[in-house]
Formats: C-alpha cells, sequence, structure tokens
C-alpha cells in the first residue's frame, strides 16, 4: 500500500498520475482538513472534496476546485435573493456537501467521507486527517483574518504575519495507514497548510520515521508553483525554496523530487536529505503527471 499526505491542488495533479499507473485499491490518500468550515449551512471540505472528485474524475481542473460542467443556479438564485455566498459553490458540488453535512451528524466527517467515495465508485481509501473541527487565524497586515476570507474576499493580497491554527486529534486510521505502507508520498501541496497540519497530528511524525518517505517541493526558485505557500512560509521566517520546504521534513524524509531549475540548490539540499531527484514537477498534462509519479514509484520499487 502507498500513502499519499494531500492538500487541495498540486497533490491531486500527482494524484491523476498515480492512478494511471498504480491500482487505485492499493492507494490511501490523507487529506488535510484544517481550512474545512460551514458555508451557508453546508459543510465544506475543499481538499477532501477536490480528492474525491479527482479519484472520480469528476474534477474542475481548471480551477481544481469544484465538478466539471457543473451549474450555478442555487448559487445565482441566492446572490438574487441578497443572500451573498463567500464561496462559489456549484449545484452538484453543494448536492455533494448537503449530504456530507447530513451524513457528519449521524457518523462523523470520516465515515462519511468513505461513504461518498464508495458511492463515487471510488477504490482507493480516502481519510480526512481528522474529525474535528479545525480553527486556523491568518495574523496580517490588515488584522486577523480567516483562511477563506483571506483567500476568496482579499484574494491572498494581505502581507501575512503569523499564522495560528489549533490542534486536532488525528482520525481513526491515518497513523495506522502510515504505519503499515511501503511508502508514504508529501505531494506538492502548500508546506504550511496542507501538509503540517497533518504532520502535527499525534503520532504522525513518528510513523513517517519509520517509513519510505518520498516528497514532492512545491517551490520552485523562490515562489510557489501556486497559491499562498510562499507568503505562508515567509510568514513564518521559513526560506521560500525548496530548501525551505526539505528542512519542515528533514526528520523523516528518505528522497525529495525539486524540479529542474532548482538543480543549483541539489548540493545543499544533500546536507538535509540523503537523496535529491531533479527532474520536471510542472504538471500542466496528463503526460507529465504519470511521468513524475512513475519516477516517484521507481524510487519506491
Amino acid at each position: 500500500m502507498i500513502t499519499v499526505l494531500s492538500g487541495g491542488t498540486g497533490t491531486p495533479k500527482l494524484l491523476q498520475g498515480l492512478k494511471e499507473i498504480v491500482n487505485p485499491k492499493d492507494l490511501t490518500i490523507i487529506v488535510n482538513t484544517l481550512e474545512n468550515d460551514y458555508f451557508s449551512g453546508v459543510y465544506v471540505s475543499a481538499d477532501v472534496d477536490t480528492v474525491l472528485y479527482t479519484m472520480s474524475d469528476m474534477i474542475n481542473d481548471e480551477f481544481w476546485y469544484g465538478v466539471k460542467g457543473d451549474t450555478f443556479i442555487t448559487h445565482e438564485r441566492l446572490c438574487e435573493l441578497g443572500c451573498q455566498e463567500l464561496l462559489r459553490i456549484g449545484d452538484i458540488d453543494r448536492a455533494t456537501k448537503i449530504q456530507k453535512t447530513q451524513l457528519m451528524k449521524k457518523y462523523g466527517l470520516a465515515k462519511a467521507v468513505e461513504i461518498q467515495a464508495e458511492n463515487m465508485g471510488i477504490e482507493s481509501k480516502i481519510i480526512p486527517m481528522s474529525n474535528e473541527e479545525s480553527d486556523i487565524k491568518l495574523i496580517t497586515d490588515i488584522g486577523e483574518l480567516e483562511f477563506h476570507d483571506f483567500l476568496i474576499k482579499h484574494q491572498s493580497r494581505p502581507e501575512v504575519l503569523d499564522i495560528k491554527f489549533s490542534s486536532v486529534a488525528p482520525a481513526d486510521g491515518v497513523v495506522d495507514a502510515i504505519k503499515n505502507s511501503e511508502a508514504v508520498i508529501i505531494g506538492p501541496s502548500n508546506p504550511i497548510t496542507s501538509i503540517s497540519p497533518i504532520l502535527s497530528l499525534e503520532g504522525v511524525r513518528e510513523a513517517l520515521k519509520d517509513t519510505y518517505v518520498v516528497a514532492v517541493s512545491p517551490i520552485i526558485g523562490s515562489d510557489s508553483v501556486s497559491g499562498p505557500a510562499s507568503k505562508f512560509m515567509k510568514a513564518l521566517d521559513i526560506e521560500v525554496s525548496s530548501v525551505g520546504v526539505a528542512s519542515l521534513y528533514e526528520d523523516f524524509i528518505d528522497n525529495f523530487i525539486i524540479d529542474d531549475k532548482d538543480v543549483d540548490k541539489k548540493q545543499q539540499l544533500n546536507q538535509i536529505v540523503n537523496k535529491v531527484t531533479v527532474t520536471n514537477t510542472i504538471m500542466n498534462n496528463l503526460g507529465a503527471k504519470k511521468n513524475l509519479a512513475q519516477i516517484i514509484m521507481d524510487s519506491i520499487l
């Protein structure tokens, strides 16, 4: 079994490639839940839903959010009624979220996701990192902001001075999945708000130390491939580079994959990581996604 630690953009791209070369039954995906919250009465677990839609070939991979070809009749009508939504939720996507909200009342998040994955025909095991509600605050130059206010309302423009998030307990199966894996892949998701929350769960870092771990850097040069990762790293005084990312994983990582453009950092990285693999990490088509997935799997087998 291979376990993947995932956020909601970079890693799902990699998952598209992985599921083409690995039997999906052999994949377990542990997904960040730090940014989960309620919007318009429904529970939004954006990263989890992105993984669900990716593994069921439903994802809108133009935005890496929501369902391809979705309509927005409900959202538009709510706006007409004066009920503005921070998130633009599609109709099919909203149905998924409504069902999840109802299932959670009876079963909790992890079981709700398991039921939804089965209904979508997904053979991989998808585990939200926690059943507990998280809380994240971004301290910015315009004040304290909720994550989605920063990301959507303010379009990630404010300068981030600090990041605070609550501690939660791991969902059942998270630590065991890592312990029982042949290898763990840390995808190129935001290392601060997607991967670090998973690493902060009790027992996770210890389990990773006893498992082969390969990670893909989401930073090329001095900027993130997508999203505000570079701003978040800077706020926490972490070098915005593949070297900075490696420093977050150095107590357990075995192989670190960086982009061709960062080849000049290999010597410095070799002081942190035993093995550094240099290749193209830009996944702008399925071929590139499969190629990166194959390189990862070749390092494991």
